[in-house]
Formats: C-alpha cells, structure tokens, sequence
C-alpha cells in the first residue's frame, strides 16, 4: 500500500474538526480539513455565538422596560428585528477570522471545500479528489431534528439555522421544544416584543433539569410573558390566513389549538452521519450512531468521531475535549479516554441554569445516599446590590460531604459552576470550598455559602452542648 497523503483528514470544520486540525498542525502533522458548508460549524454559525448575541440584545430590550428597578425611568425600546439580526451576524462576523480557511492555510492545514465521502477504510473522495490518510476524523457535528408532525412539512417553519436569518417583525411565535434551545429563543423573542408559547410533550420546561431550578426558570420566562403548553402532543400543523395553527392533544383527549405567525421547531438534534460511505468504510452503526468506543475509535480504529457527531453530549465545550483524546490517540498513540461525567452546561435563559455531576433525581434513581443542600441568590449582597435576587444553588454530596453534583439557577450561573465543576472533578468535600476564601461581594460566594450549609448540620445541639462544656462557653445552649 502506497504511504497515505497525509497524517489525518478530518471531515467537518465545526468546532471539534477545527481544535483536531489545528492541534494536528501545530504538532507538526499533514493534516487536511474537509468542509461542505461554512467554517465554524454550528456554535459559531447557527448556535452558540449567534444565540447569545440575540439574548443580549434581549436583555437590553427587557432592562429598558424594566429599568425603574435601579431607580431609573423606564422606556419603550423601540425594536427592529433585521437590525438585532443584523448585529448578530456582525458578532459572527468578527469571530469568523479564527475560524476561517485563510488562518488555517497559514497554519499549514490544507481545507478542502466539499463533501467528504469514505470510498474506502482508507481514502475519502471529494468530488474528483481522492483523499489517503493514517487517521481519519468524523467531526460532522448534528442539526435540528424535525419531528413527524402531520402538516409540518407545509408550512415555513423556522430552526436555529434559518431563525437568526429573519429580517421581518415576529409578532407572535410557537416554539415547539422546552429544551435550552427553545427556552433561550422564546425568551429572547418575547423580550424582542413577541407574544411566545412554548409546546413540549415533556410535563416540566428543560425536562433535564432538576425541577425545582427548573421551575424558576420558567417564572422568569412567565414574568416576561411566555405561555407554556406542557404535557401535550403536537398532533398537526397546517396554515390559515397568513398564519400558521398548531394543533395539540392533550392528556384528557381534547384538543387545544395555538396561532401564530412564525413557527420554531427547536425539538432535538440528529447528527450529520448521512451520505459518508460509512458502509464503504466498515464503520458501524447502531440506532443512528456511530459506534465508538471510550478512545472515540469507531470499529475502524484508524477512523475517529467527536463531537455532536460521536452521540454524547452535544456542547461545543465537550467537541474540544473530544479534540483533545483524539490527538493524544492518533498522534501520541496515548490511550486517551473521553470524559463522560461531570461535565459541566449551562442554558443561558434569564436567570443562567446551570450544573455539573449528580442532579437530586439522578441521584435518587441510581439509589446513591445523598444529602442536598440549598443556598438562595436573595441572600448573596452582590444579588441583592444587582437586583438579581432569583435563584439558588443546589449541591448534592454523599452523605460523608464529597461533592457528586452542582446546580445553579441565577445571575452568572455559567460562570459560578466552574467553580463546582473543578471541585467535584478533584473529588473535594464541601467542607473544601467552605474553607476558601470568596471576594466580598461577589456572585460567587453563593458557592461557599451552600457548601457552609453543610458545615453547620454537622454541629448537631448534642455538639454544640460538648464544645461548650470542654472550652467553658457561657453562652444559650
């Protein structure tokens, strides 16, 4: 067999494929990048630049209404859609210069535009182009999963990949999906001057979350004016006078019927494995996925996945960590393993959700002992100096302290989990970050505050009575 044009080829250039290719480069490997679409992938296209753009923007909009809570007149913000969407591609804008084809050549990268089909274990084609390489990585990423709703394919509806593309006012809007996706978007649209109604199947808003935070959110997102259609079933879609009727079955059998003039479809994700002459290559696939094992090896196991397309968790954050084994393998031959727990995400509503390992319910279904422990946001100086005072932190540990889950509902809750994210993974006990010193006031002693309200059940009044007797403490027993 003649020696393979280069060392890896990766195909995709979303987040994952553009850390491997770059990573690879910089190691001093021959590294091409194949890429169909837009450099940058979905984070930065379609998801997590774009989305956060459009909640700024949001929040604007929402604290100039609402201004009169630190003491300032409120206003009217007068709102523009094709201008809020045209700042969001100009955040996209400035960003794309990292991820660009330009930067990558000059990284030695040699991207190739098109789509990338596995003739072969060992060569990949791209239009006339056939492509050898030692390694190989699937880094296709996912896009929106459309479910079969009868009349759903009739009617103009709108995913996170064509919704930043609006240009028109948005006067009302069904988002069928009460995932983070749906939650961030029908926030950010109702505070935009939308009338909003979240529909899901699921009986709770991010029906992966611990309820109790869970529910603060969606008090939040109810203040600011969304409805909620939980616990029903979309049963048909289909248009009415410039308008478009979602129809829903409920629990009880009746039928409840939803107007609007736009429509979000935000309802899971599918990954992009289609098309790749997966069988050509012997790679396997069960149920939709690519099967890999612990090292991210496919059943060739020259042949890589990371990423949303690899089936785990489907963060950007997570794509870079898949990056990461997958050059400690390929190059380094090390036999690196993808983490799979404590891993920290946020969804970025107003107020953050945010966690890290065990949640209580996970806890109590895997028959763990556990304590928990609570700590509200109203009692944090910096939250109430803020006016940021919904929320709380939630910690789980075993019943000895050692910290097995986080979660924090509140102002800068993305940010605050790090903290959680580092201490569960060096498996530290609360009575650890009790004993930290925290910046006065910050958000960010809410974290030692909770891991305090652990202390303080270990002194128990039989306790409390023993110190007092050997010290000769006078005060209240």
């Amino acid at each position: 067999m003649a020696t393979p044009e280069y060392d890896i080829c990766v195909i995709g250039a979303g987040s994952g494929g553009l850390v491997v290719a770059a990573g690879g480069a910089t190691l001093g490997a021959k590294v091409a990048l194949i890429e169909k679409h837009k450099m940058g992938g979905d984070c930065l296209n379609y998801g997590c630049v774009p989305s956060k753009a459009l909640l700024k923007s949001a929040k604007v909009a929402h604290l100039m209404r609402t201004a009169d809570r630190y003491a300032i007149g409120p206003a009217q913000p007068q709102i523009s859609i094709a201008a809020v969407m045209q700042r969001v591609a100009g955040v996209i804008k400035g960003i794309e210069p990292n991820d660009s084809p330009e930067r990558f050549r000059g990284l030695g990268v040699d991207v190739i535009f098109g789509h990338g089909r596995f003739k072969d274990a060992n060569t990949v084609v791209v239009g006339e182009r056939a492509i050898t390489a030692r390694n190989f990585v699937i880094a296709t990423g996912s896009r929106p999963g459309v479910p079969p709703i009868p009349g759903l394919d009739g009617v103009p509806f709108l995913t996170n990949e064509t919704v930043f593309e609006l240009t028109e006012a948005v006067p009302s809007l069904i988002v069928i999906g009460a995932g983070p996706i749906g939650s961030e978007l029908a926030q950010a649209f109702c505070r935009l001057g939308s009338a909003v109604t979240v529909v899901d199947l699921a009986p709770q808003n991010l029906p992966r979350e611990d309820a109790e935070l869970a529910a603060i959110v969606r008090t939040q997102m109810e203040h600011d004016g969304v409805k909620f259609c939980l616990g029903a079933a979309p049963a048909r879609v289909e248009s009415a006078a410039g308008s478009i009727a979602l129809h829903l079955k409920n629990k009880d059998g009746g039928e409840t019927k939803l107007s609007a003039t736009h429509l979000l479809v935000a309802a899971g994700r599918k990954m992009n494995i289609d098309d790749l002459g997966l069988d050509a290559a012997g790679i396997a696939v069960e149920k939709g996925r690519i099967v890999s094992d612990a090292r991210l090896r496919t059943t060739q196991k020259h042949i890589y996945v990371c990423g949303d397309a690899a089936g785990a968790l489907q963060f950007t954050h997570v794509a870079e960590h898949h990056a990461g084994v997958v050059l400690r393998n390929a190059i380094f031959r090390l036999p690196a393993k993808a983490q799979t727990k404590n891993i920290p995400w946020c969804t970025f509503t107003e107020p953050e959700l945010a966690r890290v390992g065990l949640s209580e319910s996970e806890a109590k279904a895997q028959n763990v002992a556990y304590r928990t422990y609570t700590f509200p946001f109203e009692e944090n100086d910096r939250a109430r100096a803020e006016s940021e005072i919904e929320g709380m932190a939630k910690i789980v540990t075993d019943p000895k302290g050692r910290l097995l889950g986080a979660a924090i509902v509140g102002a800068h809750a993305g940010e605050l989990i790090a903290e959680y994210a580092l201490a569960i993974a060096k498996g530290m006990k609360a009575a650890d970050l009790s004993g930290v010193i925290h910046t006065y006031p910050t958000f960010a002693q809410i974290n030692r505050r909770v891991a305090d309200q652990r202390m303080k059940e270990g002194l128990t009044p039989s306790r409390k009575r023993w110190i007092q007797r050997i010290f000769g403490l006078r005060g209240r027993p």
